[in-house]
């Protein structure tokens, strides 16, 4: 199989998974805010769920349309916060071929929420009417890393905007320009 190179080495791919609470889309929209222009959001969820409405499973659709969005941006210049769940099993893989293609620097965290703060934070949420305790009890993982020790962990203390800050300073999106248009 031919590798096909993405990106520049001027683009960053950010990586941020965890489970359901975690505060992957707060983040992922906070690094956006404070970027600007030229940083792109692939959510896993808006790519399953609303845009092929399927359900999570090995060698879903979803996949490669998730690699496929982010390659395209990724090669239009854009610098990537790609987000969600993402289980290590599932979409590890695709993960991998991404980081490994990527020209640029490739960035991956993981969200630790124990448990019982996941319970507390998904009661905020507009869906928790729609999912129970029992369906987040199905879909926890406790730490479910990707091999290779290739993400940072980031604890359920650390705030919102300590954590915008860190991933910021992490991989020199603070040092970058925005896009002018």
């Amino acid at each position: 199989m031919t590798t096909v190179m993405v990106g520049t080495p001027e683009t960053r791919l950010v990586v941020l998974r965890g489970n359901s609470a975690s505060g992957k889309s707060a983040v992922a929209a906070g690094l956006r805010e404070r970027f600007g222009r030229g940083l792109a959001l692939v959510g896993q969820d808006n790519l399953r769920r609303v845009v092929l409405r399927e359900h999570d499973r090995p060698g879903a659709a979803n996949i490669g349309l998730i690699e496929a969005v982010t390659r395209y941006a990724l090669d239009a210049g854009y610098h990537v916060v790609l987000e969600g769940i993402l289980y290590a099993d599932r979409y590890g893989p695709m993960l991998e071929r991404l980081r490994t293609d990527h020209r640029g620097p490739t960035h991956g965290y993981y969200l630790h929420v124990p448990f019982a703060e996941t319970l507390v934070r998904h009661a905020t949420k507009p869906i928790a009417h729609e999912v129970g305790e029992a369906d987040l009890a199905d879909w926890y993982r406790e730490l479910d890393l990707l091999p290779g020790d290739i993400e940072t962990v980031i604890g359920a203390d650390s705030t919102l905007p300590r954590t915008v800050d860190r991933i910021m300073l992490d991989t020199g999106l603070d040092r970058l320009p925005a896009r002018e248009h």
